[in-house]
């Protein structure tokens, strides 16, 4: 579990190395939606994420003689990138475990912050075990993408800016949604709204990757998942430390279908003329499908990434 003050300490740490993104509102949607809408803009964050933010706490949190070891992950591209960003920064060398469908664009920004790409088949056993072997040849420590308490702290610092933006906005929140994969963003988010403010936090999932959905449900963490959606970011399995905190804090899960997905990603396209990716069009996606829900609140949905292969658009 982590605390406000890890946050704290994580966004005074990191403060040097990413962005304080803006907070976008749209009149028009706002309007049609029955809801006083913004939209966290961490697409316009270092490399074009929020994963950014927990990279570099965790990298930046490692003692001298940790960092020389070098730092070692597997992902689908935007935590890959972040961490190889993170470690180019400390002057560290970095080792990313992707597999073969990651999106190319993601794996292109990993390989232009030079770490080194070691490719493993599509499956979660396939990346661990792929990682395990790396880690054993190189003696890199391992930055998992989502399950750790300084990366989960490192991702809430995008909350407390939230809180901050709203204030000088003169506006309360109501209600935060996040997209949840691992896991991270939703749990650092939910321990910075629980301890400085009212606001529900709610997770917006694809209904073809729902373990997170599953779990939270059933109060078991699901580990059998087979993930089918367009939202790569968000084909991971939820964090066994994020799902404590998810748990105790979270309001709810919302699940969306593949369909509003993309209708969602085309509406930001258009109206806040955004480009970002699917996983960061679910929080949209989950606010129309549950308009009556959230009629005139104030509600803040976190944009997550904005790494979009442009020749493979679902529209």
């Amino acid at each position: 579990m982590i605390s406000l003050e890890d946050v704290q300490q994580a966004r005074e740490r990191i403060r040097p190395y990413i962005h304080e993104t803006p907070l976008l509102s749209s009149e028009q949607l706002s309007r049609e939606l029955g809801v006083n809408l913004y939209f966290k803009a961490e697409h316009l964050q270092k490399v074009g994420a929020f994963k950014a933010r927990g990279a570099a706490n965790t990298v930046f949190s490692l003692t001298e003689q940790e960092a020389q070891r070098g730092v070692a992950t597997h992902s689908s591209g935007n935590h890959g990138a972040a961490l190889a960003r993170a470690a180019q920064l400390r002057g560290i060398p970095a080792h990313v475990v992707v597999p073969e469908n990651a999106n190319t664009t993601k794996v292109a920004a990993i390989e232009g912050y030079g770490a080194e790409i070691i490719r493993c088949e599509s499956t979660l056993e396939a990346r661990e075990k792929t990682l395990a072997e790396t880690v054993e040849k190189t003696g890199a420590v391992v930055v998992h993408p989502y399950d750790d308490p300084r990366v989960i702290a490192g991702q809430g610092t995008c909350a407390l800016e939230i809180l901050e933006q709203m204030k000088s906005h003169r506006e309360k929140l109501t209600a935060v949604i996040t997209p949840v994969g691992g896991g991270g963003l939703l749990a650092g988010t939910a321990t910075v709204m629980k301890a400085k403010s009212h606001a529900s936090v709610f997770g917006a999932e694809p209904s073809g990757a729902d373990d997170a959905y599953r779990s939270f449900q059933s109060g078991v963490r699901v580990t059998d998942h087979d993930p089918q959606t367009i939202a790569d970011g968000l084909r991971t399995t939820l964090g066994e430390h994020n799902f404590q905190i998810i748990q105790e804090a979270v309001d709810d899960i919302l699940l969306v279908d593949e369909a509003e997905i993309v209708a969602a990603m085309r509406l930001i396209w258009t109206r806040l003329k955004q480009v970002i990716e699917p996983s960061s069009a679910v929080c949209l996606a989950a606010l129309i499908k549950n308009r009556e829900r959230f009629q005139g609140q104030t509600v803040c949905l976190v944009l997550t990434g904005g790494n979009v292969d442009l020749s493979n658009l679902p529209f």
